[in-house]
């Protein structure tokens, strides 16, 4: 869930971008466990289409304190681990739980659950992040 959100690029996709990408490949996962054939196509588009909004509202939503914080968590947090924050600018809230930790050829990767609470609303994002060299978080995939 956080491509640059998490982590410094040449150029920077925005917030919502980089939410969509993340809720995106989340709905079409979930889609393509529920059809079957080409129903299971179906689905998965649709799964696609409905996760990159939902992934566009909480990646909109992150300001440089949120970005700073889900790095924080992905950087020191234990496995199972909740990292919470409550952002007084935006009155948004966060909590992102680092689910599982492994090692690729080019570093440490996490998967991880965000969960935020967006102008009252209630969202979550599932994705992958690996430490780039300078120490940042980026989402894989």
């Amino acid at each position: 869930m956080l491509v640059g959100v998490l982590g410094g690029c040449a150029t920077q996709p925005t917030q919502q971008d980089v939410g969509m990408v993340i809720g995106g490949g989340l709905g079409a996962l979930l889609g393509s466990s529920i059809g079957a054939g080409e129903g299971r196509v179906v689905a998965s588009v649709l799964g696609t289409l409905v996760g990159a909004v939902i992934g566009g509202a909480v990646g909109r939503s992150m300001d440089d304190l949120d970005r700073m914080k889900a790095n924080h968590a992905l950087e020191t947090v234990r496995t199972g681990v909740s990292s919470n924050w409550y952002n007084p600018d935006t009155g948004n809230e966060y909590a992102v739980v680092p689910t599982r930790t492994y090692d690729t050829a080019s570093g440490p990767c996490r998967e991880y659950v965000m969960d935020a609470i967006i102008g009252g609303r209630k969202e979550r994002v599932y994705g992958t992040a690996c430490r780039q060299a300078d120490g940042s978080w980026r989402t894989a995939g």
